[in-house]
């Protein structure tokens, strides 16, 4: 699809995810599908359409009590020889597969398709499709608009549209990485005697990770199973040289039932005795579905909740007061692979229950 290429919010789904996979997103190269979900947005008069860097806003002012948000990221992560997309029937099942087809243009087509046909939805929408969400936060177009432009987002409830095989995942864990770093001495490895090897003494940070029972931890009739993993090891200096330094980094992906400040008092704990640093770390999101909006869209879209297990923007609307949910199409376990797709029947799935919610 080029540069000038329109979107045609009236095509079925299927014909929409396709043309969205096949606009390359990748992060911080959000600039053409913005344009293209600008252009389609403003063309419709019962939508008030703002745009702030390559993130678009469009919102409904009808004058109800109730405002909700529906928001989906535009970003992907690189392309992996999986552009352009494919429509394919495999084992009955019709899927659309292509770069982001999963994580997360199949909501994002989803929405686009409702934010134009729902000119008198019972309740006020705010349609957002932000940039940068793949990569550091600081780049994320959902946090800019929380920090410079936060009455964009003001909402009684939000509904997220990451992949969550079609029923409503809640809340999303926190995550943190820190490193954990040994020290030592170098020395020519001919006389090693004379140095102390840091990698050596990672052994020991190794079997602490290796001897680690994660928890699992039930929050409203939701089980969270928490994890902590190396993801990382670095060191070493010449292959002649005792190192001096070796640092394993560590992901410790937590329940919304404790805050980062507590993650980070456990993992320094876990690794008494060593050097911790947090690289980065940020709250996850309780459930909240006892929250009356929570529950009227849980019985709008029906089906049985799960928990969000990874962390996903649903906590920066927490973070705001605003309850909200992941719900979206395909399965969360295929983000970011080659061959990612999404059912076409998931596209019909999510529409229908979104169309029934905000039709009630």
């Amino acid at each position: 699809m080029t540069a000038t290429s329109a979107l045609d919010l009236s095509s079925g789904a299927a014909d929409l995810l396709q043309a969205l996979i096949d606009i390359a997103s990748e992060s911080r190269q959000e600039a053409v599908i913005a344009d293209a979900v600008e252009a389609a947005l403003t063309a419709y008069d019962h939508l008030d359409v703002v745009r702030d860097g390559n993130t678009i806003v469009a919102r409904t002012h009808l004058g109800h009590a109730e405002r909700v948000v529906v928001g989906g990221h535009l970003d992907t992560v690189p392309e992996n020889a999986n552009m352009p997309s494919r429509r394919v029937t495999v084992d009955g099942e019709d899927r659309i597969y292509g770069l982001g087809a999963c994580d997360m243009k199949g909501g994002v087509a989803v929405s686009l398709r409702l934010a134009a046909a729902l000119t008198a939805p019972t309740r006020d929408v705010t349609w957002i499709y932000y940039e940068a969400e793949e990569i550091d936060s600081q780049f994320n177009g959902l946090r800019r608009l929380a920090d410079e432009r936060p009455e964009l987002l003001a909402a009684d409830f939000a509904v997220l549209m990451e992949p969550s095989n079609a029923v409503v995942e809640a809340g999303c864990q926190g995550t943190m990485r820190v490193d954990v770093r040994t020290s030592g001495t170098r020395a020519h490895s001919a006389r090693a005697w004379m140095g102390h090897n840091a990698i050596h003494d990672a052994g020991e940070v190794l079997r602490r990770l290796e001897a680690y029972e994660p928890r699992t931890v039930d929050i409203d009739g939701l089980t969270y199973r928490e994890g902590l993993n190396a993801v990382g090891i670095r060191g070493g200096v010449a292959g002649n040289v005792i190192p001096d330094e070796c640092v394993v980094s560590v992901n410790y992906r937590f329940a919304p039932s404790i805050s980062a400040a507590e993650a980070e008092a456990h993992v320094r704990e876990v690794f008494s005795g060593y050097d911790v640093t947090v690289i980065d770390a940020v709250d996850g999101a309780l459930p909240g579905l006892a929250h009356p909006a929570a529950l009227a869209f849980v019985t709008a879209v029906g089906g049985s909740p799960s928990p969000k297990f990874g962390w996903t923007d649903v906590a920066r609307f927490t973070a705001l007061g605003v309850p909200a949910v992941n719900y979206g199409t395909g399965n969360p376990s295929l983000a970011h692979h080659k061959n990612e797709y999404v059912p076409v029947a998931d596209l019909a799935r999510v529409e229908a229950g979104l169309r029934a919610w905000l039709t009630a």
